[in-house]
């Protein structure tokens, strides 16, 4: 699938005092000069009043405190902002990549490593103006791009906020780095906003995305948005640092027992994607949270090395060859 026209032939240059090469500038920064983000900003804020910024489609009324399964209402919930070195090495550079976590999730991950942020709400409340400041100082520190985690249920907060940081000097790539269960119609008006798109795909089968993250259209509705994101941005672009600025990065944790479907995923990035995706098929899953329960015991253990080769191996199988790494 290629990207849209006119989307990737962009000028200007990255003001980071350190860069080699200047990559092109960030999409947003076209948007902004267009006029079109108080649009956008617009159209993501109406949402709010009867919810439908992710699949579950609740219907509450955010504005007037209505929580819906994500748990959030209109206020912006923050867990932590910092340099993060822990990411993929094509955000990460030699600053790191400015990571901004957003509290509350629109998943049940039974098995979720960041469960205090996602399901027990860790955070402190935070207005946009105070957001824009957070990427700002990200970029002042020197981080190489503004990575929002977890952002799908605050992302018309995090839109603008974005603009208030544009018009204090804001020129950094903007990632949005979500769990894959996402609106098409979400992520449509995104375009010409977000640089690069970095979504988890969990699952490749309905029964397990419902019994481990309560979303039995998990997959459907991945692919839709992934199909989307994909459509917007292209496959992930590299400056001559090594540094992303540009495209798709997927994430697929591969889970013990082949729970997390991994040859319908790849199947499907292949096929309906592009072989020439970046993905990072990842072996860090611990269990924890309720994965240590009786109830789910099949997923109580770490994944073997067995398995995670076995991922690789479908990956490539599929022709598959960017991202990861052959062991």
């Amino acid at each position: 699938m290629a990207p849209r026209s006119g989307r990737l032939d962009r000028s200007g240059k990255d003001k980071e005092e350190d860069s080699e090469k200047s990559a092109p500038a960030p999409v947003y920064l076209e948007t902004y000069a267009r006029g079109e983000l108080d649009a956008k900003i617009e159209q993501l804020e109406a949402i709010l009043e009867e919810c439908t910024l992710c699949p579950r489609e609740c219907g509450v009324n955010r504005n007037k405190g209505e929580r819906g399964y994500c748990n959030s209402d209109r206020q912006l919930k923050v867990s932590s902002v910092q340099p993060h070195f822990g990411e993929e090495a094509v955000l990460v550079g030699t600053k790191g990549s400015g990571t901004i976590f957003l509290t509350n999730c629109n998943l049940g991950c039974v098995y979720c490593q960041n469960y205090d942020i996602s399901h027990l709400g860790y955070g402190r409340v935070m207005s946009e103006a105070e957001l824009a400041d957070c990427m700002l100082s990200l970029q002042n520190r020197g981080c190489h791009n503004i990575n929002l985690v977890t952002p799908t249920h605050f992302t018309p907060q995090i839109v603008k906020a974005l603009k208030i940081a544009i018009e204090k000097g804001l020129h950094i790539p903007l990632v949005y780095n979500c769990g894959g269960y996402e609106s098409k119609h979400t992520i449509e008006l995104l375009d010409g906003i977000v640089d690069i798109y970095m979504p988890d795909i969990k699952y490749g089968e309905e029964a397990n995305a419902e019994r481990y993250s309560n979303a039995g259209d998990y997959f459907e509705r991945c692919k839709e948005a992934v199909k989307e994101m994909h459509a917007q941005v292209g496959d992930l672009k590299l400056d001559d640092r090594g540094l992303a600025w540009r495209g798709l990065l997927i994430r697929h944790l591969v889970l013990p027992n082949g729970l997390a479907g991994s040859e319908a995923v790849m199947k499907f990035i292949a096929t309906e994607i592009s072989k020439d995706s970046y993905v990072n098929i990842m072996a860090q899953y611990r269990p924890m949270y309720k994965a240590c329960e009786y109830k789910y015991k099949e997923l109580s253990r770490w994944i073997t090395m067995a398995e995670y080769r076995e991922a690789i191996s479908i990956a490539r199988r599929y022709g598959l060859h960017r991202g990861f790494h052959i062991i």
